[in-house]
């Protein structure tokens, strides 16, 4: 029995080996409390928008308006990125965040909230978000002390947003039930304190690679976008994020209809079918968190993409409760995993000196696509229907899936060299194997 609890204890550790770095440990601790009022928030403006309009392209309106800015200005946000103090810039996105739910929730106590009101706001988080998302992928390897981690505390990362996925939908039905969404909106804005507390106490070494500023921001992209789409294994790892954020991803655009005229439920059908997506993608961040290598990576972004597909699909087809909540949680594993490994393979092969522009251009393939995906998905379901809309969308994540793995040995053999120079493929680079000993490209890193 004790040897068991050793293993345990050990197998917690490893799990959570990047909370030894103290900064990591309070950004955790802050954006756990943070995250869920985002997710309350979230769930309520769907609520709030389905409910006052009863319209699914303006739900796809409002899904637009608020990732839209991100594809314009996410760019130029990695360049600030590598150019300026990363922590100063998150506090900076962090209250201006605050002061959007709050003017929120002022919004719908004073009961002068219109949809306009809402698109507006929308539009506000969207601009904020196009900075806040890229700087913050970026600062991840600032705030870890120990290289080998980082892979651990982008899957932990992970993990908070889909453990808030998985308590803050829930708490909202219930609030939104009981007192309305304003409620959902006003405690949001309170958790950003706990963030904020996080940055403004963390020690952190001065920042190496700063770009020199006198440099034009233009030549900057320009530099920053031949490097990433120069180098195959990063375009094909961007493109194909690019599909699946276009295609698959605005199926939580549609979750509320769904819930409401194909389940025959309320705003609680709706938190369930949001928490059962919350329960694939923890469980799916928890099983990236226990990896201790990159390797196979490339794989899993292969295995992941195509149950995403399945997941969509199948819930598109459903109409009993049960099974629609358990085509969720395949869908919510896929996409996480899918999202997680790409950019744990992004930031362990791209260059310091150009990791603020590669998350720039993966926070646009990612976030920036999503909104003409929200916006085609709510125009399409009122021409071809519900399920169309969500089956095509399936169709084209499994094509994407099919591609990229048909060039992930050629993805494979171009790393390789990267991770050997690294360390990661430590007996090849240890040189304690011999040529005919070296692990097979299968089980190289992606």
């Amino acid at each position: 029995m004790t040897m068991t609890f050793l293993k345990s204890s050990a197998g917690i550790k490893s799990l959570l080996r990047a909370l030894r770095s103290r900064n990591y440990r309070l950004f955790v601790a802050g954006q756990s409390v943070s995250l869920v009022g985002t997710w309350m928030q979230q769930v309520a403006m769907s609520w709030l928008v389905y409910r006052i309009t009863g319209s699914a392209f303006l739900l796809g309106v409002v899904g637009f308006t608020s990732q839209f800015p991100t594809f314009l200005l996410a760019p130029f946000a990695g360049v600030l990125a590598d150019r300026w103090n990363r922590r100063r810039l998150l506090i900076a996105t962090q209250a201006l965040a605050m002061v959007q739910a709050a003017l929120l929730a002022g919004a719908v106590f004073s009961g002068i909230i219109q949809v306009w009101h809402i698109i507006v706001l929308s539009l506000l988080l969207g601009v904020v978000n196009a900075f806040d998302i890229p700087i913050r992928q970026s600062f991840v390897v600032e705030m870890v002390s120990h290289r080998e981690d980082l892979g651990n505390a982008i899957a932990l990362n992970s993990s908070m947003v889909n453990a808030a996925r998985l308590i803050g939908p829930t708490i909202a039905g219930l609030l939104v039930a009981s007192f309305g969404e304003g409620v959902c909106f006003l405690l949001n804005s309170a958790s950003y304190l706990a963030v904020l507390l996080a940055l403004a106490a963390m020690r952190l070494e001065p920042a190496p690679h700063r770009l020199a500023q006198h440099r034009h921001v233009f030549h900057e992209l320009r530099e920053g976008f031949s490097y990433a789409f120069g180098f195959a294994p990063i375009r094909s790892i961007l493109l194909l994020i690019a599909l699946v954020s276009l295609t698959g991803m605005p199926y939580a655009v549609l979750v509320p209809v769904f819930a409401k005229e194909v389940l025959h439920g309320d705003v609680n059908t709706y938190g369930f079918l949001m928490t059962a997506s919350g329960c694939g993608a923890f469980v799916g961040t928890i099983y990236l968190a226990s990896r201790k290598s990159v390797l196979g990576l490339g794989k899993l972004i292969v295995i992941s993409a195509v149950l995403f597909a399945s997941g969509i699909a199948g819930f598109a087809v459903s109409n009993i409760l049960p099974l629609s909540l358990a085509f969720l949680v395949v869908a919510g594993f896929g996409a996480m995993t899918l999202v997680a490994s790409s950019n744990t393979i992004l930031q362990t092969i791209l260059e310091e000196d150009k990791r603020g522009r590669v998350m720039s251009f993966f926070t646009m393939a990612f976030m920036g696509m999503a909104p003409f995906g929200s916006f085609g998905a709510g125009t399409m379901a009122g021409v071809i229907g519900l399920r169309g809309t969500l089956l095509i969308g399936a169709a084209c994540c499994l094509v994407g899936a099919v591609i990229f793995a048909r060039y992930l040995p050629q993805i494979r053999q171009m790393v390789r060299p990267i991770y050997q120079r690294m360390g990661i493929i430590r007996e090849v680079a240890q040189g304690t194997e011999t040529p005919a000993e070296q692990p097979p490209l299968a089980d190289a890193p992606e």
